[in-house]
């Protein structure tokens, strides 16, 4: 009976010293972890993969950069949640009117698909795009990098309601595949977000995109 007392006592103190060793190496790694996270800032871990997104309103972006000063929604300035049936609104219902004739058939069949087309940034003002501009020229360091996104005044399709940015992953990807029956085409491939209309595309499909469009023809106008 003692023998067999004495033979396990080395075995628990051993699961002791194991176990003491393993609550320890937590605490290391915790305090660790939570020392880094003081000396790192928030933003800084998100900040490489917002860059891309960060002028997504310019003129081809979808998420609105919101200009400093006056511009308002008379500018085209469109708060969350626009559609395209929300015509009060000057960025949307300034646009062409074939452009949003297109818009509205084409969400009306892709909400049978529970796709809703959100807008995030429609007709603007020549103000708004140029202030867009001089915020895209700071925030990508040259003004040859700032028009791979963001056009001038003059040659924006924005500007003269043309083009609409549709802020949706799942709608863009719905009107990249069925937007040609509507006329409604993508036209950058840096800016899959950005539609015009081509209504020689509901008989012979899109037309090739542009990388970017700095290749665009009409922006070097």
């Amino acid at each position: 009976m003692s023998r067999t007392t004495l033979s396990r006592t080395p075995s628990r103190s051993r699961a002791r010293s194991t176990l003491w060793a393993a609550v320890v190496a937590l605490l290391v790694v915790v305090a660790s972890a939570t020392v880094l996270g003081m000396l790192i800032p928030p933003s800084a871990s998100s900040s490489a993969s917002s860059f891309g997104e960060g002028l997504r309103d310019g003129d081809g972006a979808g998420a609105p950069v919101m200009p400093d000063g006056d511009v308002t929604d008379a500018d085209g300035l469109l708060p969350d949640g626009v559609t395209v049936f929300d015509t009060a609104y000057p960025g949307v219902g300034n646009l062409d009117p074939d452009l949003l004739n297109a818009l509205r058939e084409a969400a009306s069949d892709a909400a049978q698909d529970g796709i809703a087309f959100v807008v995030n940034s429609g007709w603007r003002s020549a103000e708004y795009q140029e202030r867009l501009l001089e915020d895209a020229v700071g925030t990508y360091g040259s003004a040859a990098e700032a028009a791979r996104w963001v056009a001038t005044a003059s040659t924006s399709a924005h500007v003269s309601g043309d083009a609409v940015d549709i802020g949706d992953f799942e709608a863009d990807a719905w009107l990249s595949s069925h937007g040609s029956r509507y006329g409604l085409c993508p036209i950058y491939d840096n800016e899959p977000w950005h539609f015009e209309l081509r209504d020689e595309a509901v008989e012979a499909g899109c037309p090739a995109t542009f990388a970017d469009p700095t290749e665009d023809p009409r922006m070097q106008q």
